[in-house]
C-alpha cells in the first residue's frame, strides 16, 4: 500500500514537471536543459542569446633566455604558439582572426601541426601530449599520452603524419619516439646528459632524427626504429635549435655560443658553419629555414635576426630589432613569404628583406594577465583599452583588431582600473600607487600628468569639470585639473571602489563592510552627508549608469543591486545568479541592461526592470574568470581575462 501510494506520488510529480516544460515552448526530452534554456531568456530554444564576435589574441607567453617554438601550419595560412594553458592559433596575414585552445590542465609549452594538416600536437609542462583536430571547431580529443615526465620543449612529426617524436625534461628520460595512434614505441632517444631542448625528423625517405640539448651537444639518429648513431659535439654551450631543411639535404644546429652548424641530412657529417667563426655576437635561440632549403634565419639574443645564405656561408641581411632587453629575439618561423620573429616583449615581427631596420608590421597585445578595461569612441571609431598584470596598457580598435601601445614609460606595476575623462585622456590607477593622465590623440605617456599617490589606489572614476576621486588603502583622494584637491583619512571603514555621479555633485564609495556611503561633492570638498545604504556583503564593484538614474553594486555575497538615484537610493532590484563573488560590473550604453562577471568564470546580463530576465554567458574565457568589462554599444560586450586575450561578444535580447 505504503509503496503503491509512493510510486503513484513520483508518477504525479513527474508529469506535473513535464507539464511546466511544455508549456515553456520547449521540448520535453532533455528536461532540465531546456527548461533551464527557457526560464533564462524567454526565447524559442535553439537560439543562443549571445555569439562570439571577435577574439583578439595573448600574445607568447615568453621567458629570458628561454627559447620559444613558433609553429606554422603545412599549407602556411596559420601560424601558432603558447601563453599559459592555451595554444594560440593566428591566421598569418590576418592575425586578428585567432583561435585558442583550452583543454591542458597544466602549462602548455609548445604545440605543432601534423604534416597532413588534420591534427595538432601540444606538449604541456607535465610531460602530457595531446593530439587533437584543427578541421572542427570543438577541436576534439584524438589522442593523449605521457611520453616523458617532464616540461615537453620540442615536438617533431615525421611526414606521413603517423610518429611523434617529443623531447624536454624527464626523470628517466629526455626523449620519447612513438607511433602517434598507439603510443607504441619506434626507437629510443638516448646519447644525452642534460634535458634535451630541440628535435627535429627529416621529412623525406630515410628518416633520421636529430636533437640539440644543455649538454653542449647534439645527437644523430636513424630509423625506424631510429637508433642512436653519434654525437655532434661543435658547439661550446648549450644547443638551443635543430632543424632539418625542407628538402631533407641539410640540417641545421644553433647554440648559445653564438654559432650555427650546417650538417648533411643523410649521413650527419658536418658541411660548414654559417658567418665563420660567429653567426651572432649573443646566443643563437632558433632557425627556420626557407621553403626552397637555400637559406634560413636565425633569432638570437644580440637584438638581430639574420637571413643566411647557406650554401656561401654568409649573412644576406640583419635585421635590428632594437636597443632594448625586451628586444631580444627568441623564436622565429619562414612561413610561405612571411619571416616572423618574437621579441622578448612577445611582441611578434613581420621582418621586411627590403627594409631591415623596420618591420612590416608588428603585433602587440598583451602577454600577461589583464585586469582592467574600457571602451572609448574617436572618429566615429570604437576602441578598447586594456592594462596587465605588468603595467602594459593595449589600445585596440574594436572592429578590425589593429593594435598598438602608447609610446614613452607607463605603468611600472599592475594597472587596476581605468576610464577615460571628457578631455579625451585615460585615466588610470595602478600598483606603483600613481594615478595617470594619458592623451588618448597623442598615444604617449607623459611625465607631467602623473600624481603620485600616498597609498596605492585600487579604484579610480571621473566626472565632468575634470574632477576625478581615487580610492586608495585607507584613504579617499578627490583631483581636479589631474592636482590633489581633498583628502579623507581615518575612514574608520576599507574603501573598496568609488564611483562619481555623471552630474558631478555625489560620490558614492562601497566599502568590505557592506557599506555605501554617499558624499555630496562640495566645490573642491567631499562632505560625508551622513547617508549610508546597506547591501548583502563586501561590495567587489559598482558604477552609475550612463544617464545616472542608476547605481548598480555587485558584492561578495553574489548578489547584484540597483539603486534608483532619484528616488533616495531606493532598491530597484536584486539580481541573483552567479555561483561565486562576481568582481566586474559595466552599464550598457542603453542605461536598461548592465553586466557582471564573477569567478565563476559565468558572465550575466541584467535587465534593470527584470531580475529574471538575464542571458547567461558561460565559459567566455574557459580557464579563468573575466576580470573586466565594457560595452562598445548597446549590442556589444567586451571580455578580457587573465588569459591576457580580449573577447567580443553580439548580445540580442
Amino acid at each position: 500500500m505504503g509503496k503503491a501510494r509512493l510510486r503513484e506520488g513520483c508518477t504525479r510529480f513527474r508529469v506535473c514537471v513535464i507539464g511546466e516544460c511544455t508549456a515553456g515552448g520547449a521540448s520535453p526530452s532533455p528536461l532540465f536543459h531546456s527548461f533551464g534554456r527557457v526560464a533564462l531568456s524567454n526565447r524559442p530554444a535553439g537560439k543562443m542569446p549571445y555569439e562570439l564576435k571577435h577574439v583578439f589574441a595573448s600574445l607568447p607567453q615568453m621567458e629570458r633566455g628561454v627559447a620559444k617554438v613558433i609553429g606554422g601550419d603545412p599549407k602556411g595560412n596559420n601560424f601558432l604558439y603558447t601563453n599559459g594553458k592555451c595554444v594560440i592559433i593566428r591566421n598569418i596575414e590576418n592575425p586578428s582572426i585567432a583561435d585558442i585552445y583550452t583543454e591542458h590542465a597544466h602549462q602548455v609549452t609548445v604545440a605543432k601541426y601534423a604534416p597532413s594538416g588534420f591534427y595538432i600536437a601540444s606538449g604541456d609542462a607535465s610531460g602530457k601530449i595531446r593530439i587533437w583536430d584543427t578541421t572542427q571547431k570543438e577541436h576534439l580529443l584524438k589522442y593523449e599520452y605521457t611520453p616523458i615526465s617532464g616540461r615537453i620543449k620540442d615536438i617533431a612529426w615525421t611526414e606521413d603524419s603517423k610518429r611523434i617524436a617529443v623531447v624536454g625534461d624527464g626523470r628517466e628520460k629526455f626523449g620519447a619516439v612513438f607511433l602517434w595512434d598507439s603510443g607504441s614505441s619506434v626507437g629510443e632517444v638516448s646519447g644525452h646528459s642534460k634535458l634535451i631542448n630541440s628535435v627535429d625528423i627529416r621529412q623525406k625517405r630515410p628518416y633520421r632524427l636529430a636533437t640539440a640539448s644543455d649538454d653542449t651537444c647534439g645527437s644523430f639518429y636513424e630509423g625506424p626504429p631510429f637508433k642512436f648513431k653519434f654525437t655532434l659535439c661543435d658547439h661550446s654551450q648549450f644547443v638551443n635549435c635543430v632543424r632539418f631543411s625542407p628538402d631533407g639535404s641539410r640540417f641545421a644546429t644553433a647554440g648559445a655560443d653564438g654559432q650555427i652548424f650546417i650538417y648533411d641530412g643523410t649521413n650527419g657529417e658536418r658541411v660548414s658553419s654559417l658567418g665563420g667563426e660567429k653567426a651572432h655576437k649573443g646566443g643563437i635561440y632558433a632557425v627556420s629555414w626557407s621553403p626552397d632549403s637555400s637559406q634560413l634565419i636565425s633569432a638570437s639574443g644580440d637584438k638581430t635576426v639574420k637571413l643566411w645564405d647557406v650554401g656561401a656561408g654568409t649573412a644576406v641581411t640583419t635585421f635590428n630589432m632594437g636597443t632594448d632587453v625586451s628586444d631580444q629575439q627568441l623564436g622565429c618561423l619562414w612561413q610561405k613569404d612571411h619571416l616572423l620573429s618574437i621579441s622578448l616583449s612577445g611582441y611578434i615581427n613581420y621582418l621586411d628583406k627590403n627594409n631591415p631596420d623596420r618591420p612590416i608590421r608588428t603585433i602587440k597585445g598583451h602577454s600577461k594577465s589583464i585586469q582592467c578595461l574600457t571602451v572609448h569612441k574617436g572618429d566615429g571609431r570604437s576602441y578598447i583599452y586594456s592594462g596587465s598584470h605588468d603595467g602594459h596598457i593595449n589600445i585596440w580598435d574594436a572592429e578590425t583588431g589593429e593594435n598598438d601601445c602608447f609610446s614613452g614609460k607607463g605603468h611600472s606595476n599592475q594597472v587596476s582600473k581605468m576610464v577615460t575623462d571628457e578631455a579625451n585622456e585615460l585615466v588610470t590607477c595602478s600598483m606603483d600607487d600613481t594615478l595617470r593622465y594619458t592623451s588618448i590623440n597623442k598615444k604617449e605617456y607623459s611625465a607631467s600628468d602623473v600624481v603620485k599617490m600616498d597609498f596605492q589606489p585600487k579604484s579610480v572614476s571621473v566626472a565632468p569639470g575634470g574632477l576625478s576621486l581615487a580610492v586608495c588603502i585607507g584613504q579617499i583622494v578627490l583631483l581636479k585639473d589631474k592636482k590633489k584637491v581633498f583628502t579623507l583619512d581615518n575612514l574608520g571603514y576599507e574603501a573598496e571602489v568609488g564611483v562619481v555621479h555623471p552630474g558631478g555633485t555625489t560620490a558614492a564609495v562601497g566599502g568590505t563592510d557592506g557599506k555605501i556611503r554617499l558624499y555630496s561633492i562640495q566645490g573642491n570638498t567631499l562632505k560625508d552627508e551622513g547617508k549610508t545604504i546597506e547591501v548583502k556583503g563586501p561590495i567587489t564593484d559598482m558604477a552609475y549608469s550612463n544617464d545616472g538614474a542608476y547605481l548598480a553594486t555587485i558584492d561578495e555575497k553574489k548578489v547584484a543591486t540597483v539603486f534608483t538615484v532619484a528616488d533616495g537610493y531606493s532598491v530597484k532590484n536584486e539580481f541573483y545568479g552567479h555561483h561565486a563573488k562576481p568582481v566586474s560590473l559595466a552599464w550598457s550604453p542603453d542605461n536598461e541592461h548592465f553586466a557582471t562577471g564573477g569567478m565563476d568564470m559565468m558572465v550575466y546580463v541584467w535587465t534593470v526592470s527584470d531580475a529574471d530576465k538575464r542571458i547567461k554567458l558561460p565559459d567566455t574565457h574557459r580557464l579563468h574568470h573575466v576580470s573586466g568589462l565594457a560595452w562598445t554599444d548597446e549590442h556589444t560586450l567586451v571580455t578580457a581575462s587573465h588569459d591576457a586575450s580580449i573577447k567580443q561578444w553580439t548580445i540580442k535580447y
